[in-house]
């Protein structure tokens, strides 16, 4: 006689995508493929018979809101109500507790399927409390937590010491907290930052409150990056910081999260830049098709087994779980039936106060746990304490320009790692690749040489050499031209990029090489490398001339005041001469002396120079006259060494000018700069802003767009070299000057 069993399998799923589908249509998708893997598995089963030969298997399916634990046990008591062998979830954490409370009490087996919101990171369920003696009827059918275990070995494989750890707005910041621990331990320096649902918004925030020097620090600290998040998160995220430019070709960021199928990975590698490195839980399966679908007395539906069938790809790691659970409580049913230790189904009620639960809950529980089951997570089975320690990790690895992962070593927990990561730079991957390097002739950086006999053109200079340097690394070769406006670049009123800088935006170059400022408008369209030399603005002033002049004693007076002096000595001289000869003095007996015209010159041009005379002049005009001519050589005398000191020091007077807050004060000096340079588009910038209007500016700005710009301006800093240089303008000496950096 044959006996048909019927088995009520409730199932319930997490509502919280439900609640969320008019928002996100992801999370829905997720909860209707395991609906639909869960009918699939069941009907492959009432198909075939070589698990439940004469039995057929039916289900109740009921769909709750994750976050409403009162609503799970509502259901779930209204399926034991009905009549149970036992109960299969698929929630969050926070319900799956109620049930595991409830299963508990009611000796049902519940078999736990842990989901994550939004397909993100696992964290793992807080521990529910139970009264001791009393068993646990939960089984957690996928394996616990491993991620801090997992990282915390990649990152110290790679000798990570300072890196920053993301993490979306989905993700239990409380499941990494040992991992914190244990960097923190190690002296590892590990930033926090949590990602934002509206990453566009998060990344123009940072722009707008972060200076430049912060944005530069920002860029080092993006260099070493771990994320914890979902793919799709992921995908948004590396897209977004590099459009803006944050991260450059040497970054190297991590993705841990178990939920990372094959076409997230396509999708994350064809995003990223630099290197990135996935971790994601991987399932060892055999490569023939057949022995993956044929497992022991049973056989998988190919629509999921076969990693060609599209179906198969888009499983994720819940769908796969759910398949193999299903089989499981099969088999524990037809090893039930044929022991004959067959309990009746169980109709229990939450509701009585006296409700007794279930007699046979016991005994299934311990088959369901005694015996595993192969299928599409590759064996699946329960230790005593009810978890599944079947679980491994595969660690994938790609470099720019690849377009997949490689495999670069696995983890589980018994063996650890196998394989070894190492954090290489940039590899030499561009062989074959010819850049299109445009430049701005700018000593010592980028110079070219005279063009002889015909030859091509040759660049040198500091930035030349650095190039050849990159060329011979990485393998790649250039080949390099003058920009054709020979000007760095500027956004112009029609909002294009001229110059060095329009040749990279419109895509006719792959490189830019000169002494190119990093300002932030072209750092928000262009990539730069880390910045190697550090400036300030600098005035250029032609040096003083100076030379020897033997006649510099005279310089204080002119010619005419010196030939007024020399035809004073003169005419006192022959005063003095005259009044001696008309009243010649007394002299003392012995005494001889002369008042020739000779002597009185001599005496009157050695006043002058305060050094006396030799004949007595003892006439009361003679000695009136010497006493006039005494106080008028004085002032004389007084007045030179007054110029004299003046002179001496004028040199030093005239290079006053030290800083642009001098320049701006005078307007006798001319002055200019480059045309379209970084220090001309600051000045424009600061002086006719409203907002920032700098006096200091205004003045500055007034001088450089003199004419319109092309008066004091040059197009190079060649040429504005040579006009300092010969460029007069009458002061003191001669003198000029021009602000020449880019």
């Amino acid at each position: 006689m044959w006996v048909a069993y019927f088995f009520l399998l409730p199932y319930i799923f997490s509502f919280k995508s439900i609640r969320i589908l008019s928002n996100s249509a992801i999370f829905d998708e997720s909860a209707r493929k395991d609906d639909e893997v869960f009918r699939l598995a069941v009907a492959d089963l009432n198909l075939n018979n070589e698990i439940l030969e004469t039995e057929k298997i039916t289900i109740s399916v009921e769909f709750v809101d994750g976050n409403n634990p009162f609503q799970a046990v509502q259901e779930a008591c209204e399926l034991m109500n009905r009549g149970i062998l036992a109960l299969v979830s698929s929630i969050g954490c926070m319900s799956a507790g109620s049930l595991q409370t409830l299963a508990d009490a009611m000796h049902i087996p519940h078999l736990f399927i842990q989901r994550s919101p939004a397909g993100t990171a696992r964290s793992a369920c807080p521990q529910t409390s139970r009264l001791p003696g009393t068993d646990d009827y939960t089984l957690m059918v996928r394996p616990p937590v491993y991620l801090n275990e997992v990282i915390m070995q990649v990152v110290s494989e790679y000798s990570w010491q300072k890196f920053i750890l993301f993490y979306d707005s989905d993700f239990d910041i409380r499941g990494i907290e040992d991992f914190l621990d244990r960097t923190s331990q190690q002296g590892m320096d590990v930033s926090l930052q949590k990602v934002e649902s509206n990453i566009n918004m998060m990344i123009t925030s940072l722009f707008r409150t972060m200076r430049v020097e912060e944005l530069h620090r920002y860029r080092d600290t993006l260099r070493r990056a771990v994320l914890f998040m979902s793919p799709a998160t992921a995908k948004a995220f590396i897209t977004e910081v590099v459009e803006t430019n944050l991260v450059a070709f040497d970054c190297h960021w991590i993705l841990i999260n178990e939920e990372i199928s094959d076409y997230d990975l396509q999708e994350l590698v064809m995003k990223s830049i630099g290197r990135l490195t996935l971790v994601r839980q991987t399932f060892p399966m055999p490569q023939n098709t057949t022995q993956r679908c044929v497992k022991h007395n049973h056989r998988i539906n190919t629509s999921v087994c076969d990693p060609k069938n599209p179906r198969a790809q888009q499983l994720e790691i819940t769908n796969r779980y759910i398949y193999d659970t299903v089989l499981l409580l099969a088999n524990t049913f037809h090893r039930k039936l044929e022991d004959r230790k067959w309990h009746s189904m169980a109709s229990l009620s939450c509701i009585r106060k006296n409700s007794k639960p279930w007699q046979g809950g016991k005994s299934m529980l311990d088959t369901v746990k005694k015996f595993g089951v192969s299928g599409l997570t590759s064996f699946l089975e329960f230790t005593d304490n009810g978890s599944n320690p079947n679980i491994f990790f595969e660690i994938l690895g790609t470099n720019y320009g690849e377009d997949r992962g490689r495999g670069l070593a696995t983890w589980d927990p018994v063996h650890g790692l196998n394989g070894t990561l190492t954090d290489r730079k940039l590899e030499n991957n561009m062989r074959g690749v010819v850049l299109r390097v445009v430049t701005v002739l700018e000593e010592p950086f980028v110079m070219v040489s005279e063009n002889v006999l015909g030859k091509p053109k040759k660049y040198q200079g500091y930035s030349i050499d650095v190039l050849d340097a990159l060329s011979n690394y990485l393998g790649f070769k250039y080949e390099i031209y003058v920009a054709p406006d020979h000007k760095y670049g500027s956004l112009q009123s029609d909002g294009q990029w001229n110059g060095l800088m329009g040749e990279l935006v419109f895509k006719r170059a792959d490189v830019g090489l000169s002494a190119l400022t990093i300002t932030p408008e072209r750092e928000s369209v262009v990539d730069f490398t880390t910045r190697y030399m550090d400036y300030s603005v600098g005035v250029l002033l032609r040096k003083a001339e100076r030379t020897v002049d033997m006649f510099a004693c005279l310089a204080p007076f002119d010619l005419s005041l010196w030939a007024c002096i020399a035809g004073t000595v003169l005419l006192v001289g022959i005063l003095v001469y005259l009044l001696n000869w008309l009243n010649p003095p007394r002299l003392p007996m012995g005494s001889v002396s002369s008042t020739t015209l000779y002597n009185s010159m001599w005496f009157v041009y050695g006043s002058f120079v305060q050094q006396g005379g030799e004949v007595p002049y003892t006439t009361l005009a003679t000695r009136m006259m010497m006493g006039v001519w005494w106080m008028f050589a004085l002032i004389v005398i007084s007045s030179y060494t007054a110029n004299l000191a003046a002179f001496l020091t004028i040199t030093r007077i005239e290079n006053s000018i030290q800083s642009l807050q001098d320049l701006s004060k005078q307007t006798e000096l001319p002055y200019g700069t480059v045309l379209d340079s970084a220090v001309y588009d600051q000045v424009r910038s600061k002086s006719m802003n409203p907002f920032e209007r700098d006096p200091m500016y205004s003045q500055m700005w007034r001088m450089i767009n003199r004419t319109g710009g092309g008066e004091n301006n040059v197009e190079e800093s060649k040429e504005g070299i040579r006009k300092v240089s010969t460029f007069l303008i009458r002061c003191h000496t001669l003198c000029a000057s021009a602000v020449v950096t880019e």
